[in-house]
């Protein structure tokens, strides 16, 4: 038998379910306009995401994003989507509202912004935002049931959803599904969001784990299975001339394959059964930096080239071409041009990745052709939103995807109070 309290039946102007960062910060919002607002989550802490982003300190936006040309940071069917509300709430707002709440914060690179201190000072601030505006807060709760009634003959008020959850029934005429995607699984993650799209007939784009670390298995990645824990600098690449994606990140050797931000960047871009293209020494012409070595060095090989990559590195890769185990003023010309021919354009292809328990995000989702831009409001379903993660719209590695959630939560919840003031 539950020992969860039962509470009497309750009518809001909104219940958000999913209480991450879109749901709490759609809450606050809404709360603050002026909207009686339930926040429904099934986990008992809420916003296990931005407590973990980040090493612990969550990069809770990003300065470089360009609202002009979003696609640039985003992915899905049509990025373009997104431009509305990113335009409308812009990192620079996020980050005056951390400063009002005497959040300290620091750039690190790439204009990705973190909490000087740690992640939970946001989640505190967020929390503080949802009191400020009155919102009601069910943790943990459980979500049995959604009923859309477009005329309810038990009430006088004209709410159209239902829901039916373990401390009782409440109704409202908005209903924001912010439940995030399939990342994570130990912290909560689950497909609600996508079971709800469904049961309303609303399409869905396939879901895929999104900057993810990428593995290779096989006699070819025998020779780089010791290089556990190697970092270095890349370009990396993938797709075709049309399509091509490009980075130039950090690359990191793990016990399976490839990670660090340059693979999880591109994660977002490969297809299953295509290489990537990777160069490990971005910016130097390595051809004819051997091709000086040898007229002036007697070193090994691998120590010559170790000059420009980790040893490790250096060493794995020579031992892979035994005619160039000997000193680089004895090796043939070919052989050190088919050395850094393999070094400025290595291509190997995964055989898969680490999968949702190592994404950081869920590409595809609820399909952006069904919502409005402007409001994130389901155009068939009157009163149905959907925001954040479980939209078919994910950013790129580096704060991107939480300034998604922050600004199609306040889309979100600034419609829903135009549209009860048109009401009133």
């Amino acid at each position: 038998m539950s020992s969860t309290p039962q509470v009497p039946f309750q009518i809001f102007d909104a219940i958000i379910i999913g209480a991450g960062a879109a749901g709490l910060f759609c809450a606050a919002q809404a709360g603050q306009h002026g909207l009686k607002v339930l926040l429904i989550d099934h986990a008992p802490k809420v916003a296990e995401k931005i407590r973990i982003s980040g090493g612990g300190r969550c990069n809770f936006t990003n300065r470089d994003l360009d609202v002009r040309a979003p696609h640039k940071h985003f992915v899905g069917q049509n990025p373009q989507f997104c431009r509305s509300a990113l335009s409308r709430f812009t990192p620079a707002d996020f980050i005056t509202l951390m400063d009002r709440h005497g959040i300290a914060h620091h750039e690190k690179h790439k204009g990705q912004l973190f909490a000087d201190h740690s992640a939970e000072d946001i989640i505190a601030m967020l929390l503080a935002e949802c009191t400020a505006g009155g919102v009601q807060r069910w943790q943990p709760c459980q979500v049995k049931k959604v009923v859309f009634s477009p005329e309810n003959p038990d009430t006088e008020s004209d709410c159209s959803y239902q829901i039916e959850t373990d401390r009782g029934l409440v109704q409202a005429a908005n209903l924001v599904i912010a439940t995030g995607g399939l990342s994570i699984p130990k912290i909560g993650a689950t497909d609600f969001g996508y079971r709800l799209a469904q049961q309303f007939d609303l399409p869905l784009i396939e879901r895929t784990p999104g900057l993810v670390p990428m593995t290779f298995d096989g006699e070819g990645w025998q020779p780089y299975a010791g290089l556990a824990g190697l970092a270095l600098p890349v370009e990396i690449s993938t797709g075709s001339k049309k399509e091509r994606m490009s980075f130039h990140e950090d690359l990191l050797f793990t016990h399976r394959g490839l990670s660090g931000p340059a693979v999880l960047q591109i994660s977002s871009y490969w297809k299953p059964g295509t290489p990537l293209q990777i160069n490990l020494l971005p910016g130097v012409d390595l051809a004819e930096v051997l091709a000086q070595a040898k007229l002036h060095s007697r070193k090994l090989v691998a120590n010559e080239l170790a000059a420009h990559l980790p040893a490790r590195l250096a060493d794995a890769w020579v031992s892979r071409m035994p005619e160039l185990q000997r000193p680089i003023n004895e090796a043939g010309d070919k052989a050190l041009a088919r050395l850094a021919e393999q070094l400025s354009r290595w291509e190997i292809t995964p055989t898969g990745t680490e999968g949702y328990k190592k994404a950081e995000v869920t590409l595809g989702g609820v399909d952006t052709k069904v919502l409005s831009q402007q409001t994130m409001e389901c155009k068939s379903r009157p009163g149905l939103y959907f925001i954040g993660e479980v939209v078919d719209i994910t950013g790129w590695l580096g704060g991107y995807n939480f300034q998604w959630a922050w600004a199609s939560a306040a889309a979100c919840a600034q419609a829903m109070a135009e549209k009860q003031s048109v009401q009133a």
